[in-house]
């Protein structure tokens, strides 16, 4: 055997030369086909990269030899659920969630000049790209300089964090920013920053990508593992620490066939999510194979990659093959760099030709699906996977209003569900009921990496307005565009004139209406909506629609394809049968229906190819970061210590060193811990850590308000993440949350178990705390779904909040709480708070053995109540790593005294 040594490395005899055709060498690489291995022809594509990585970096040490025998033997190891180190090639950053990373990178560093140590030791030691992807505030609407305005609007509120960012940008080494308005992070990835295999310091290897946000996912359309982590998880990355992580099964996931004319990537995203949910994908990644990939152009497979954490998966991986290379070139990467990027994976046998022979890959489950059974769809009111075929809709929306309040339902009496609102807007007679729709947004999430439905929805506005059809005025209509070159091809076709006549004006570049920034409805729809109790409708081309997320006056959010939210801000309404009814009445009184406007396939294809050039994407690229005014106009100290300003509102010095010894401080203690939330099932993200508007009787609204902060400029909670202050107060203030402790009440309360007094979240957690008392919470099923944001864990952690017991975890979410010392406990199979007989009122005591030695991944923990019950939980560590963050109290601290002394 070859031992690792600081000079020989153990995988030295596989390190291969890659020639160039005309001669010379590309550079060298660790060749796969070398070490001669039949079990490597059988892993799938997204393990080999797994290998790979494992290979280069292995030292002995942090990545071990044994480490990479426990991926070339995949098909036995990852049902042991056995722990592999992983070392991404690069990181990235969104700005919402990017910034409280960032800010923990400053203040560790603060703390490491406090000990005495090297404060450059935090630094970068992969290449950092962090996009300022800001979630912009739709204030503008239907105007044609809707963009300038709602640009200058965030630059006025959120200065201070962009100067922040730009701050970083000089302080810290190997971290490039992207400025304000150069599109979502995952387009920017997606078109201009992805390597897909890289050449550093003459070796070759993949790209791979860890991002703090969950939809990274998407550039596994161009073949680069990637998927997203908490910003506590990418600080590790950054700073070179390997991440420990189980090593995943794989689901094989075959297309055959081709989509039918008239039905979208959209659709067939919705199908795919449904199906996985079912199967069963969490903690996986999936892989897709099959002629039928063949069949998908890369950003109808970049659409299906960023709906991943939808369907549960860590990655939804497809691999190279000449679609991409194709998509590459398209979008301004060299023929030279294509070339060398060919050449690698075709050498390390990562590179797919589909109608040649290979080796059977295997897989740990398999799923198909043939493309010409996909049809045209939707999915809500409530959860992305809830798929509604659209020929189904009307029927479906009806039995929604009947049934019990639920995931899918809203429980209206009979006698009100035909109720007409009528109401005055800005001077002219208007009407809303059950099912209208008051918003309607192409927005920046799963969709706009697909030219072909943006294309698609241009060319349904066109036929309306030749046809004479109009969406109604009080109808919010926006249109957020994650990449910057959709401008460009829209403007060319023409196309953004159509959309203009129907109120779909360019507002933004980046996240707006598919995370709470959707801006206020007019107030005469406001007024109309909650005087009379209407379940209003938005409709949106994003890929989450959790309840309280897009807006908290539509009850009832729906996603879809670009078209078919103009199609439903047409009709405005969900309330019609496309196939029988008409949409509206046109010119001549002619009655237009959906048929009538829907494009063929075929008229897309060709616009897109007429409009969609490759130097449209250079020339976007080149201009970002020279021609942005407001951002070159930033100053910002250039100083390797952020010089923190207490007053501020925006960038505040996190708490989590406050007292923090050199010792690691061992296993936490719960003991007679209450119940601070009675949760059910799939508490999500936007639950835990609302990322919209701060609503003026709020705890965060009253500590903004005493700290001079005028109510027009309180922004979101989204933009104010990097102040724990707001982090804190924001925890649990969705206005959707069902307590079970508040009997069954929506809202942003809970009760105070000792007093009886319903108090918001904040104020009683914050009153326990001034007794000493510990806290847990109690859930159902996949909790923590959604964004892999920090804060849904910074937040409880804030609040005090000691272990969270509930039925399963997301993958993200469970990984943040272990970050920030929070004990993550699933019941037993079978087992829940109902079924225990636990109502929340009880003290709870976890026994965990006060020996860090005594504790393992994965073991049962007892729990007892003061009322004398006792049950068995899962401790939900998964790795030895994860133990390791468990001792020292997460893992910002375990950082910290590893960089600043001997390893303890």
């Amino acid at each position: 055997m070859i031992c690792c040594h600081a000079t020989t490395h153990a995988f030295k005899n596989i390190l291969a030369s890659l020639p160039k055709p005309g001669g010379g060498e590309y550079g060298k690489f660790y060749s796969l086909p070398a070490l001669n291995d039949p079990r490597i022809d059988k892993l799938p594509y997204s393990i080999r990269i797994l290998l790979e990585s494992a290979i280069r970096n292995c030292d002995n040490l942090k990545v071990t030899k044994n480490d990479v025998e426990k991926i070339i033997d995949w098909e036995n190891t990852s049902p042991k659920l056995v722990e592999i180190p992983f070392k991404p090639a690069r990181c990235i950053l969104m700005d919402n969630t990017g910034v409280p990373a960032v800010v923990d990178l400053a203040a560790m560093r603060d703390m490491m000049a406090k000990l005495g140590c090297d404060p450059y030791k935090i630094n970068p030691l992969i290449p950092v790209d962090a996009v300022i992807d800001h979630a912009v505030r739709v204030d503008v609407v239907r105007s044609h300089d809707a963009l300038d305005k709602n640009m200058e609007l965030e630059f006025d509120r959120n200065k201070e964090r962009f100067g922040f960012l730009k701050w970083a940008s000089t302080a810290f080494h190997n971290m490039q920013v992207f400025p304000p308005g150069s599109g979502t992070v995952h387009q920017v990835n997606l078109e201009y920053l992805a390597q897909v295999v890289f050449n550093t310091d003459g070796i070759m290897y993949p790209d791979s990508v860890v991002g703090t946000d969950s939809h990274t996912t998407m550039i596994n359309s161009l073949g680069v593992a990637g998927w997203g982590v908490g910003g506590i998880e990418a600080v590790v990355a950054m700073l070179g620490q390997p991440m420990g992580m189980v090593l995943p099964g794989v689901v094989g996931f075959k297309l055959s066939g081709k989509l039918r004319d008239g039905v979208t990537a959209t659709d067939l995203v919705l199908t795919i999510t449904e199906m996985l949910r079912k199967h069963g994908a969490v903690g996986k990644f999936v892989e897709f194979y099959g002629v039928g990939v063949g069949e998908l152009s890369l950003p109808a497979r970049a659409t299906i990659a960023n709906m991943s954490p939808e369907y549960g998966a860590t990655m939804g991986f497809f691999p190279v093959d000449h679609v991409t290379l194709d998509y590459l070139k398209l979008t301004g990467r060299s023929n030279d760099n294509v070339s060398m990027i060919e050449a690698y994976l075709r050498a390390n046998n990562m590179f797919v030709v589909r109608h040649e022979p290979h080796t059977e890959r295997v897989y740990s489950s398999y799923l198909k699906l043939d493309l010409t059974d996909v049809e045209p769809s939707i999915s809500g009111p409530k959860r992305p996977h809830d798929r509604v075929p659209l020929k189904e809709m009307k029927s479906d929306w009806h039995a929604c209003l009947d049934s019990r309040v639920g995931f899918k339902n809203f429980a209206v009496p009979r006698e009100y569900q035909d109720k007409v609102v009528k109401f005055d807007f800005q001077g002219q007679p208007a009407e809303i009921k059950h099912g209208s729709v008051v918003l309607a947004a192409i927005c920046s999430s799963t969709n706009t990496s697909n030219p072909s439905v943006i294309v698609g929805a241009g060319l349904v506005a066109k036929k309306a307005c030749e046809l004479g059809l109009e969406v109604k005025p009080w109808v919010k209509t926006s249109l957020t565009p994650g990449s910057v070159v959709a401008r460009e091809y829209l403007k060319h076709s023409h196309l953004q004139d159509y959309l203009n006549q129907q109120g779909f004006h360019l507002a933004a570049f980046g996240c707006a209406t598919c995370v709470g920034n959707s801006g206020d409805l007019d107030e005469s729809v406001s007024t109309a909506i909650t005087e009379n109790d209407i379940v209003a409708v938005a409709v949106l081309s994003a890929n989450r629609n959790f309840e309280g997320r897009v807006h908290p006056l539509t009850r009832a959010n729906y996603l879809a394809s670009p078209p078919l939210v103009v199609a439903y801000a047409l009709a405005g309404t969900v309330d019609i049968d496309f196939e029988k009814e008409p949409i509206g009445v046109g010119k001549g009184n002619k009655k237009v229906y959906l048929r009538d406007i829907w494009p063929t396939t075929e008229e897309i294809e060709q616009v897109v190819k007429s409009n969609m050039l490759p130097h449209m994407f250079t020339q976007t690229y080149e201009s970002i970061m020279k021609c942005n005014q407001r951002w070159n106009e930033l100053r910002v100290p250039e100083v390797a210590l952020y010089p923190w300003d207490p007053s501020s509102t925006y960038i505040r010095k996190p708490p989590y060193f406050k007292g923090m010894a050199m010792s690691p401080p061992g296993p936490p203690m719960v003991k007679e811990a209450y119940c601070l939330l009675n949760l059910g099932d799939s508490i999500t993200t936007d639950h835990i850590s609302y990322s919209g508007s701060i609503l003026v009787d709020s705890p965060a609204a009253k500590y903004l308000l005493a700290s001079g902060v005028d109510q027009k400029k309180f922004s979101s909670y989204g933009g104010r993440r990097g102040n724990t202050e707001v982090v804190v107060r924001g925890a649990f203030t969705n206005m959707r949350i069902v307590n079970k402790l508040m009997n069954g009440k929506v809202g942003t309360k809970t009760v105070h178990v000792p007093t009886g007094e319903e108090l918001y979240v904040f104020d009683a957690a914050m009153k326990y705390k001034s007794k000493g008392h510990d806290m847990v919470i109690i859930s159902g099923a996949e909790y923590g779904s959604g964004s892999s944001r920090d804060s849904a864990a910074k937040g409880p952690m804030l609040l005090g909040v000691k272990a969270v017991i509930a039925k399963s975890f997301e993958r993200i979410h469970r990984s943040n709480l272990v970050g920030m010392g929070i004990i993550p406990l699933c019941f037993n199979a079978g087992e829940d708070a109902d079924s225990l007989g636990l109502n929340g009122h009880e003290r709870y005591t976890i026994h965990l053995p006060t020996s860090i030695g005594e504790i393992h991944p994965g073991q049962d923990v007892t729990v007892t109540t003061d009322n004398g019950r006792s049950f068995t939980c899962i401790l939900c560590l998964d790795t030895e790593l994860e133990l390791a963050y468990f001792n020292h109290g997460g893992i910002l601290p375990y950082i910290i005294r590893n960089l600043a002394g001997p390893k303890n």
